[in-house]
């Protein structure tokens, strides 16, 4: 009789897409200190690094040559170039290593990326949309944030057209006031991982 190999519990996975100064990071680290299992999925990028960052904690820094020679090895479950050579990607090791020793993933991924995993994974992973109460709104943040002016820009037309791929995630969560965007992602993602 053949022995089968041992099939491990795998976690599920909850991913957060927003546009830029939405809010998505804060909530994020919100649900990390709940009691839910969640371990964040360190994403690749050919960014530089920015102050306080490290590599293999806040993303894998990559060069964009590193990057390139990755996506021809198949090594992501999903990437996409953001800007001029600057990628961001998820590295399929890295969700199968959370997964495998039956934690729960949490991605904080682009638009395109979290519509992607989500169709990779199916019924096993959430989509969560963070919402900003208005576009107007998100250019003030954006600005109290710090971002440079011709940046602020492109991020606010990148995100009137991200806006628009809203309703293929399965919630949406408006962050306008943060105290009731951070206890609806946490009844939302409780709700998904202990129905």
């Amino acid at each position: 009789m053949a022995v089968g190999k041992i099939k491990y519990m795998t976690g599920k996975l909850i991913i957060l897409s927003a546009p830029s100064g939405a809010g998505k990071s804060t909530i994020i680290q919100h649900l990390l200190k709940q009691d839910l299992g969640l371990e964040f999925s360190v994403s690749a990028t050919s960014r530089n690094s920015r102050k306080g960052e490290t590599d293999g904690r806040d993303y894998f820094f990559l060069s964009v040559d590193e990057f390139k020679e990755k996506i021809k090895k198949n090594e992501f479950l999903e990437w996409e170039q953001v800007y001029e050579n600057i990628y961001y990607g998820t590295f399929k090791s890295e969700v199968e290593r959370i997964r495998n020793k039956g934690s729960n993933v949490i991605f904080d991924v682009d638009i395109a990326g979290g519509l992607s995993i989500k169709k990779e994974y199916g019924k096993d992973a959430l989509a969560i949309f963070i919402m900003p109460p208005s576009v107007e709104e998100l250019k003030k943040r954006l600005i109290a944030r710090g971002d440079g002016t011709e940046n602020i820009e492109e991020r606010v037309q990148k995100a009137e057209k991200e806006i628009k791929y809203k309703d293929n995630f399965d919630i949406v969560i408006i962050n306008d006031k943060l105290e009731e965007a951070l206890e609806e992602a946490v009844k939302v993602v409780r709700g998904f991982l202990y129905e």
